[in-house]
C-alpha cells in the first residue's frame, strides 16, 4: 500500500530528485509529454533541503520508493530558485477575495508529480488532501501554475478543486495560475467560484 506523508529524511529528498528527473519535459518525447504530462522546473537537492526546512513537502512512498510528491513552497522558498521566485512575483499582485495575494496567507505548490506506474490510482487527490491538512491552519489557499500545454495536469488540478484565475507567459510558455480556496467549503474541499 502506498503511504502518503511528509518528508522527514534525506533519502526521500533524493527520491524526489530522481522522480523529477524522470518526468522533466526535456527528458520526455513529445508524445510522452502530451499523453502523460510533464515537469518544467528542475530543483536540485540543496534547494529541496532549504524548501523542506521551511515546510516539509508531501510524498507518496511505495516499498521505500518515492512514487509521488507535492512540494510545499512558502515565502522563504521564493528566494532560492528563479522559477519559484517568478511565480510568487506573478501571484502577489493578483486579486483573491477582494484583496491582493500579497495580503493573503497563501502557500505555493512548488511542483506535483506522480510516477508513471502509479498514475490513475488516486494519488494526486491523496497528496493534495495531505497537503491541505498540513497547511490549511496557516494558509487560506494553495496556488500554483500549470503549463497550458500540460492538459493532463490541469485536469487533475481542476478535479482536486483548483480554479484558473490568471494566465501568464514565462520562458516561452503560456501558464495558467490556479488557486484552491480552502475557506469556501472546508469539509468537501470544493472551491468557491467567487474568487
Amino acid at each position: 500500500m502506498t503511504e502518503v506523508r511528509r518528508v522527514s529524511q534525506e533519502w526521500e529528498l533524493e527520491g524526489i530528485v530522481a522522480l523529477q528527473r524522470a518526468n522533466l519535459r526535456k527528458n520526455l518525447s513529445d508524445s510522452e509529454a502530451a499523453q502523460q504530462g510533464f515537469l518544467t522546473a528542475e530543483y536540485d537537492l540543496p534547494y529541496l533541503r532549504a524548501m523542506n526546512a521551511a515546510a516539509p513537502s508531501i510524498i507518496a512512498v511505495d516499498q521505500s520508493q518515492i512514487v509521488g510528491y507535492a512540494l510545499v513552497a512558502t515565502q522563504p522558498s521564493r528566494h532560492g530558485h528563479p522559477f519559484i521566485g517568478a511565480l510568487f512575483q506573478a501571484i502577489d499582485p493578483l486579486l483573491f477575495r477582494g484583496q491582493t495575494f500579497d495580503k493573503t496567507p497563501y502557500v505555493v505548490v512548488g511542483q506535483l508529480c506522480v510516477g508513471r506506474h502509479h498514475r490513475g490510482q488516486g494519488l494526486v487527490q491523496r497528496l493534495y488532501q495531505h497537503f491541505r491538512e498540513s497547511q490549511q491552519s496557516d494558509y487560506h489557499c494553495a496556488v500554483t501554475d500549470i503549463a497550458r500545454e500540460n492538459v493532463r495536469s490541469l485536469r487533475a488540478h481542476v478535479n482536486t478543486g483548483f480554479r484558473v484565475i490568471h494566465s501568464i507567459a514565462y520562458e516561452g510558455r503560456d501558464w495558467d495560475i490556479v488557486v484552491w480556496d480552502w475557506r469556501s467549503n472546508p469539509a468537501s474541499g470544493e472551491s468557491s467560484s467567487a474568487l
